[in-house]
């Protein structure tokens, strides 16, 4: 699904899942904010915001009748839903404690909706709502520092570096001089509108890379191109945030699934 052009600028992506009930649900490591529409079998329709998550989590298979996500930008979580973004760190909130009678009023439409379409079109109306008059000194900053951080580089240093990724710190202090920022403000920023530390956003970014060009190139190649020490380095660091191998992960052995949560 493809968002409204003025939004594209907040939004990384609108996805329209239809997940099947026999299929186990896995929720990548995300660096992003999430608004989700869900609808039942039955009808019963919600409005949820799933907040940045710093581990993988695997669920078992749920029947959905329809499941809208749309996926926010570093930096439109906080104008949107009003608090910063940590406080919906690896939580998943209903929609009406942040927005109230607000939020109940948009479900009640959204539930009303038979298409997608109708339905991404009246979320995004609400989106264009919330960001209104939204204009931050810092967006500029922000972004600038996501995008670097969100990009690949050469690793440095030797190989016995630790699976935290002493290459990320180092990254890390010399964006911050880049941009005539302190280490210090760089971390609040981010806290306070990405919910994640630069470091931890930086290595959420790099395990999804690692992710989406699985299969394409050799697990070393894969390492070096995406600024790890070594094939160890990104197999710790991997299983570090999607609690299973690289190996393991790409034959499908996953960890037991739990409910998600409500």
């Amino acid at each position: 699904m493809i968002p409204t052009p003025v939004l594209r600028p907040w939004i990384c992506d609108v996805t329209l899942l239809r997940p099947g009930g026999a299929a186990p649900l896995v929720h990548l490591p995300d660096a992003a904010t999430a608004l989700v529409y869900r609808r039942t079998e039955s009808g019963e329709g919600d409005l949820c915001v799933v907040g940045p998550r710093g581990h993988a989590s695997y669920h078992p298979g749920k029947e959905l009748a329809m499941c809208v996500r749309v996926r926010l930008r570093p930096g439109a979580a906080r104008p949107v839903f009003g608090v910063p973004v940590s406080e919906l760190r690896d939580r998943v909130v209903p929609l009406a404690d942040l927005w109230g009678d607000r939020a109940v009023r948009l479900e009640s439409r959204l539930d009303a909706l038979t298409a997608p379409g109708p339905i991404l079109r009246n979320v995004e109306d609400a989106l264009l709502d919330s960001l209104r008059g939204a204009v931050d000194p810092r967006d500029r900053l922000l972004r600038e520092a996501a995008e670097a951080l969100s990009t690949t580089g050469s690793s440095t240093g030797s190989s016995t570096g630790s699976s935290t990724g002493s290459t990320t710190g180092e990254r890390v202090a010399a964006l911050a001089r880049r941009l005539s920022v302190s280490e210090r403000h760089l971390r609040d920023l981010f806290t306070d509108r990405v919910g994640f530390s630069p470091k931890r956003f930086a290595r959420v970014q790099r395990v999804r890379t690692v992710l989406a060009r699985a299969g394409s190139a050799t697990w070393a190649r894969l390492a070096a191109d995406t600024g790890y020490y070594d094939q160890s380095h990104l197999a710790a660091d991997f299983h570090a945030l999607m609690g299973v191998s690289p190996a393991a992960f790409r034959a499908g052995r996953l960890p037991a699934g739990t409910p998600c949560a409500t």
